[in-house]
């Protein structure tokens, strides 16, 4: 029986999350459907669109992202710094980017005056559009609403788009992180959509590498894709905000692991052990069990052990998910 939000979801233990979301039976996302000889391909592009215009109004970043033919991978960050220093006037904006607001929102954006008790009741309601802002549930819910309402209208039909909740995994540690973003990055090589991750169209790699082929400071986060997360290098003191490892490191372990996948390859990295490895002490054969069975090796919980026992306490739950796998590659 799938958990509530509440016990997937908790600032505390991370704010990195791994989210999916599947076609109902054989709805079609993306892709070309043989049987009717349709294509649609385009939908993708409402998708990338959505997705990055969506994340420039909520306190959410987009780390990575994959969009394949019947489902789509999105690694978020929940970035909650960003939503607390929001005044009144910020967080109205951004909710009518999204929504319509109430009355007194309209009112008060509008420039008219409000009574004090009335200004009071706006604050209280703007207060919760703040925590809405940062609530992936939320992200997710309006992303796939806007997508699946479309793509019903171009097919003239009614009735559920997506196959139930959106999938979510937390990602507990750098081990965990650097693996879904690679896994998340290799699906349309996986899939064989591409023959290398900066082939593969609708995709975070590609818009990374593209991006890093017309600069000359490539890992400075300043100079990187600006509607993704960037790279903020590793671990030190005063490290500027974004993902906790060097984009030349990151683009080389995904190229190098999907030229192994690509090659149909029994799963080990023969040349030298890339950088990020070396650092987070993952062995190339974990990497490459990790970067191609995330999601059936870890539940909704993903980290080693001792976080993951962290995280346990913090969400009330009893069991551990997936505590072999997390022992056994993520130690």
């Amino acid at each position: 029986m799938p958990k509530p939000r509440n016990q997937q979801i908790c600032l505390e233990a991370t704010p990195y999350y791994h989210c999916v979301s599947r076609c109902v039976r054989k709805a079609y996302l993306c892709g070309f459907d043989r049987t009717t000889q349709t294509s649609y391909e385009h939908r993708r592009a409402w998708l990338e669109e959505e997705l990055l215009k969506q994340a420039q109004v909520f306190a959410i970043d987009i780390a990575a992202y994959a969009i394949m033919s019947n489902h789509y991978h999105v690694v978020l960050h929940i970035n909650k710094a960003k939503a607390d220093a929001w005044d009144l006037d910020e967080v109205i904006e951004r909710w009518h980017t999204l929504y319509k607001g109430c009355a007194l929102s309209q009112r008060y954006s509008a420039g008219q005056t409000l009574l004090d008790v009335e200004l009071e009741v706006l604050k209280d309601i703007a207060e919760k559009w703040r925590k809405r802002l940062i609530k992936i549930s939320w992200f997710m819910g309006r992303l796939n609403e806007k997508v699946s309402r479309q793509a019903n209208f171009e097919d003239s039909c009614t009735g559920h788009f997506w196959e139930g909740r959106f999938k979510s995994q937390a990602l507990l540690d750098e081990k965990a992180l650097v693996a879904c973003l690679a896994y998340v990055d290799l699906n349309p090589v996986r899939a064989k959509m591409a023959k290398t991750p900066d082939q593969s169209a609708y995709t975070s790699i590609k818009k990374r590498a593209e991006k890093a082929k017309t600069t000359h400071t490539i890992n400075h986060p300043n100079q990187q894709v600006k509607s993704l997360m960037p790279f903020a290098g590793n671990p030190r003191n005063d490290m500027p905000a974004g993902l906790p490892f060097k984009l030349t490191d990151y683009l080389e372990l995904v190229e190098l692991t999907g030229r192994v996948i690509r090659d149909d390859k029994r799963g080990y990295i023969e040349s030298n052990i890339p950088p990020i490895l070396q650092r987070l002490g993952i062995e190339p054969e974990t990497w490459m069990e990790l970067t191609t069975k995330f999601e059936d090796n870890f539940k909704d919980l993903v980290g080693s052990p001792t976080l993951l026992d962290d995280a346990i306490a913090l969400l009330n739950r009893k069991r551990r998910p997936s505590l072999q796998n997390c022992q056994a590659l993520l130690s």
